[in-house]
């Protein structure tokens, strides 16, 4: 089966700092990927690289049959970005919905303005995606009027308003307090079970040992490591994923006490 996300070889520079070397990965589709790893080892712009958010200087990103090469320019080169972003839907650590909109009208945005679907087809697609993150009692709220695992559960919604083949999540729990993380985690689990295609940027790792297909560990900018959740988290094969595993471990013993 062919993947329906493929990065070849991505390199990313930020001025002299090699961010991403020579990254190789291929997705198939309803698989969940997530990747772990220490802050700075190149997690979440290895997610941004792929809807070009963040572009590669090397390589190419194709998803679901559109490639994109890293170096291209021109209008047909940010035509070619343009069509890659509506095949993906991307939920950040932060919300970033707009404060002056409600709920509902931050979900239709996207397809109004971006596809430029009626607004009565917009509403009605809208309320579909907010019952599917169980928040159709709240699509008149504002933003200030809702906690932030709601916030993010929105951020979700409208994501998944533009009817992308693939959901990229950029540690989308890190900004919320304990006791609001489950909320989420537990919409991603219903997507999970729908078959959608995810690459989840994690520290949440009873989620990726549970959920995931396939665990990528990364560090210094390279692919330490890619199995399945058994593999990675009893028998890992790297000594570097080793030693992240076990530190990880005992700073989850040392905040539960």
């Amino acid at each position: 089966m062919k993947p329906i996300v493929r990065l070849s070889h991505l390199d990313k520079y930020f001025g002299r700092l090699h961010v991403l070397k020579d990254i190789s990965l291929n997705v198939k589709a309803a698989e969940v990927l997530c990747i772990i790893g220490r802050s700075g080892s190149g997690k979440s712009t290895l997610l941004r690289c792929v809807n070009f958010l963040e572009h590669p200087d090397h390589g190419e990103v194709e998803v679901d049959g559109l490639a994109v090469q890293a170096h291209g320019s021109g209008r047909d080169h940010r035509q070619q970005i343009h069509n890659l972003r509506l095949k993906t839907g991307m939920v950040f650590q932060s919300f970033n919905l707009f404060p002056h909109m409600t709920a509902l009208e931050n979900v239709i945005e996207g397809p109004i303005t971006v596809k430029g679907i009626s607004k009565k087809e917009a509403v009605e697609l809208g309320m579909c995606n907010l019952e599917r993150v169980g928040l159709v009692a709240k699509s008149n709220e504002y933003p200030s009027r809702l906690s932030g695992g709601q916030q993010q559960r929105v951020a979700i919604a409208r994501a998944l308003a533009m009817q992308p083949q693939v959901m990229l999540f950029d540690e989308p729990t890190s900004a919320l307090d304990p006791e609001l993380i489950g909320e989420v985690l537990e919409v991603m689990q219903k997507l999970v079970g729908e078959g959608m295609t995810m690459l989840v940027v994690t520290h949440e790792m009873n989620f990726a040992r549970e959920f995931a297909h396939r665990i990528v560990y990364m560090d210094e900018g390279c692919i330490v490591e890619i199995s399945s959740p058994d593999q990675l988290f009893d028998n890992p094969q790297e000594e570097r994923t080793r030693t992240f595993l076990s530190a990880f471990s005992r700073l989850e013993r040392s905040t539960r006490s």
